[in-house]
């Protein structure tokens, strides 16, 4: 028998891409509810109340709103906001996070999607802050490009007006400047940072695809770490991995303006690291990933997976 699914704020960019990429299975059963009683609480309890597993893709206050409603019951919830990542009895559903990561979110009752940006520091991060290859104090500075759609529907509305021009512009658009990031909270903890990093996040004029860049100068660097060591490192800690791939070592010379498309890996749940070396000793790490897919509704369906007891990969594209 089909598992129960229901997507409690189906209407959202992520939650058509895990509709999309659950169409067809017969092994999990999308619950929706009509367009009118979308917002009706009773309605919406209900449906909660009668799923094997709620996906929530909504804000913050409206996730922590649904959650509770289900306190009392043993409806299990996996939550694609940002309400829970960093809360007390919820396990951060990032399947490659550390070993014994896929039996804490395969067992749990409630699952913490992580964010997009969040997924490729922290993947890019956390062996080499384990290895000792970064030091849980290095001052971090990140920028990353992401498509439109990260910024939901009325981002996605804003870019695709015409009256606003902005699919014409040449550049990415810096946001959030002077703020703390959201998934600052999630990064700090799951990477293993004890120092807030310097997290710059922009929007370039496409609507899918990413770009994460972490550039660590020299002397911020222990004195025994070397690029060679943390590309070793995360070869060896990503070998088995089905959907994260370590791209081969080399410097940028062998780069060509395709090298770093942000949106190659659109359509997949694919994600990609990378370091590059500098002469000077400084040292770029590199990821990259469809928003939408590994950022998002791919890591979704990874968890749903695991906690119906399924093939972790069943039903997403590489």
């Amino acid at each position: 028998m089909a598992a129960k699914l229901y997507i409690d704020g189906q209407a959202g960019t992520t939650a058509l891409r895990v509709r999309d990429w659950l169409a067809g299975r017969d092994d999990i059963e999308v619950v929706t509810l009509p367009d009118e009683l979308r917002k009706d609480p009773d309605a919406r309890k209900q449906a909660l109340r009668d799923a094997a597993i709620v996906l929530l893709c909504l804000p913050d206050d409206a996730a922590r709103a649904s959650a509770a409603w289900l306190a009392d019951c043993a409806v299990r919830i996996l939550d694609a906001s940002t309400a829970h990542r960093v809360a007390d009895g919820w396990v951060f559903g990032l399947p490659e996070l550390m070993a014994g990561q896929r039996e804490r979110i395969a067992q749990a009752r409630r699952v913490a999607n992580p964010g997009c940006y969040a997924s490729a520091v922290i993947l890019l991060a956390r062996p080499l802050v384990e290895a000792g290859l970064i030091t849980p104090d290095t001052p971090l500075s990140i920028h990353a490009l992401s498509g439109y759609s990260g910024g939901g529907r009325a981002l996605i509305e804003r870019w695709e007006d015409p009256k606003q021009g902005l699919l014409k512009l040449p550049y990415e658009a810096p946001y959030g400047i002077g703020k703390v990031h959201k998934h600052i909270p999630e990064i700090m903890r799951h990477a293993g940072l004890n120092v807030e990093p310097q997290f710059l996040p922009s929007v370039g004029p496409f609507r899918c695809g990413m770009r994460v860049e972490i550039m660590i100068p020299a002397k911020a660097l222990p004195s025994a770490s070397t690029a060679i060591a943390m590309w070793e490192t995360l070869t060896t800690r990503y070998e088995a991995e089905a959907f994260v791939q370590v791209e081969p070592l080399t410097d940028a010379s062998e780069a060509d303006e395709f090298t770093f498309d942000p949106q190659a890996h659109n359509g997949t749940n694919r994600i990609t690291l990378r370091v590059l070396p500098h002469q000077s000793g400084h040292v770029v790490l590199v990821a990259r990933l469809d928003n939408l897919g590994k950022g998002a509704a791919g890591v979704a369906i990874q968890n749903l997976n695991l906690m119906l007891g399924l093939p972790e990969g069943t039903g997403l594209p590489r």
